[in-house]
């Protein structure tokens, strides 16, 4: 009789592995939950180009499809929204905070958390142009002639020229030139690369010159240099005229300081759930996002295979993410 009840003791415990087997089996083989692609936002930055590569790859082993879809900074988010577009680049405070504002509050984008990454993002200088325009760092030092002068190139002159970033970066540049009187002009760089390569090369000539830079960022970590320091932002400074120095204009003021946050197509969360969770957990340290982009703008290594090699070599950061 115990022998009987032994057996049968014995089978239901075979059994009952072999379901769990099954179970599990199951599970693993519900990811991806669709075929159908994720269509990943890259835009006109390496370091957020970097980003979404790590993401893409990482999703890839769990066998999702992945198409990464060029985009414009500022109107991806539309398309977020629309669903034209899935997992968009991270937006930053300092540049798209009414925009992810408006996403967020429509109820077509989630909110997906930060990446972790405090950004500071506006007018830098190198230290030597402070021979040029004494009282730098304060703004005013900008209201100068003999500092205009001296930042004035060819193309602005007798205006002095501020070396902004691509078009596609959006940026309220000229409309704070306005407002707080300077006598300067915006000029674009055609891509992130431009910009730094113009940047690079008016240092190494000790040329005077402001232009539009971040942290974490390579360049401010490389070469002294300061932020020109405005009156601080406030959101009413954006939206009422009457804030701040001119009570007839918006942005007399510097840029807001925040975060990069990651943004997603709500639909896409019922078609991909664990790739949405993935994106949830995803977060990196400054001073990884700031050699990562090293890499690339200074060591010459593609995109993709910084994304791929940082893969390879975080197995431990990682892998939690996709469990």
């Amino acid at each position: 009789m115990l022998k009987y009840i032994g057996k049968i003791v014995t089978s239901a415990v075979v059994f009952g592995l072999a379901v769990c087997s099954v179970g599990m089996t199951v599970a693993k083989a519900d990811v991806p939950e669709s075929k159908d692609p994720i269509k990943i936002v890259m835009m006109g930055y390496s370091g957020d180009n970097i980003i979404m590569f790590i993401y893409g790859g990482l999703i890839k082993k769990l066998g999702y499809n992945v198409e990464y879809t060029p985009a414009d900074y500022i109107g991806q988010f539309t398309g977020v929204a629309a669903g034209d577009l899935h997992i968009a680049s991270p937006g930053w405070d300092t540049t798209a905070k009414a925009v992810l504002a408006e996403a967020f509050s429509s109820g077509n984008v989630l909110n997906m958390g930060s990446i972790g990454i405090a950004v500071n993002e506006d007018w830098w200088y190198p230290l030597y142009v402070k021979d040029d325009c004494p009282g730098l760092p304060d703004w005013k030092a900008l209201l100068e002639p003999g500092c205009v002068k001296a930042l004035s190139v060819v193309e602005t002159e007798p205006k002095a020229r501020f070396l902004s970033g691509p078009l596609e970066w959006g940026g309220t540049d000229p409309e704070r030139i306005a407002a707080m009187g300077l006598d300067f002009e915006v000029i674009n760089a055609g891509s992130d690369g431009a910009l730094s390569a113009d940047l690079v090369a008016a240092i190494k000539r000790k040329q005077p010159i402001v232009a539009w830079s971040w942290e974490p960022y390579w360049i401010p970590a490389l070469y002294p240099g300061e932020f020109v320091v405005w009156p601080e932002y406030e959101d009413a400074c954006y939206d009422d005229p009457t804030w701040g120095m001119n009570s007839e204009m918006t942005h007399d003021c510097g840029r807001p300081n925040g975060q990069m946050w990651k943004a997603a197509w709500t639909g896409g969360e019922k078609i991909w759930p664990k790739a949405y969770d993935v994106w949830r957990k995803f977060t990196l340290d400054a001073k990884t996002a700031g050699e990562l982009v090293y890499q690339s703008d200074v060591d010459g290594m593609d995109t993709q295979a910084v994304a791929e090699k940082w893969i390879s070599e975080n197995e431990s950061t990682w892998k939690p993410w996709l469990e």
